[in-house]
């Protein structure tokens, strides 16, 4: 039966817009996502066939454009759609940072850095700039690839932080592997950029290590 011909309570469009989002189960938000379904299967059935073949919610979300599309009922023009829906809400993390108190504890920039880096199959090295109160001001990734003295560059590092006129950076990078565990490269790459921004007199807060379901503190290891 089209959705159209559901009772109104039962149409996930109409029950988001009187109960809210959070009254939604995962399907119905993505049929929402979705907006019509295919000949012979309903926007939510269509849902339902994706989280299943997907395993969760987050291998969905986190699938490359080949395999999602591969899925009967979607193609580059819905694949398309959400991107932009997922980097809205990485943007939205970060303009909340953005104008939130300043970070005393860089774990408060945690939730950000997870959405951003958790689902990423390769290293990437990134910097959270702060000014003189710790507040921040903005993002970069600067590298990509294995995380060790050859791959991230001081200097590079040096540059951007004056560019930004940034005080102090949180630098963070993920473990693809899902271990959060620093390794001694990260303690050894730490200090070379620790010591080459003091030069500078900018202060390395923290560095940052994202895994499967941790956010480690170099600092709080007292490895900083």
């Amino acid at each position: 039966m089209p959705i159209d011909d559901w009772p109104s309570a039962d149409r996930p469009r109409e029950k988001l817009l009187a109960a809210g989002a959070k009254a939604l189960s995962e399907s119905e938000l993505l049929a929402i996502w979705l907006g019509t379904g295919t000949r012979g299967a309903s926007a939510v059935e269509l849902a339902r066939g994706l989280l299943t073949d997907f395993g969760s919610l987050r291998a969905l979300l986190v699938a490359d454009q080949d395999r999602l599309c591969r899925h009967r009922g979607i193609g580059a023009a819905r694949y398309a759609q959400l991107q932009a829906a997922l980097e809205l809400a990485r943007r939205h993390h970060l303009e909340a940072l953005k104008a939130g108190p300043p970070l005393t504890s860089p774990r408060l920039a945690g939730d950000y850095l997870r959405a951003e880096l958790r689902d990423r199959d390769y290293e990437v090295f990134c910097c959270l700039y702060l000014d003189s109160r710790h507040r921040l001001t903005g993002f970069e990734e600067l590298f990509a690839g294995t995380i060790d003295g050859a791959s991230v560059h001081p200097r590079e590092v040096v540059k951007r932080a004056l560019a930004r006129r940034a005080a102090a950076v949180i630098l963070a990078h993920n473990h693809p592997s899902g271990v959060a565990e620093p390794s001694r490269a990260d303690e050894v790459i730490t200090q070379r950029l620790r010591d080459a921004l003091a030069l500078v007199d900018i202060r390395v807060v923290d560095h940052l290590i994202v895994g499967e379901g941790a956010c480690v503190s170099l600092a709080e290891r007292g490895l900083l």
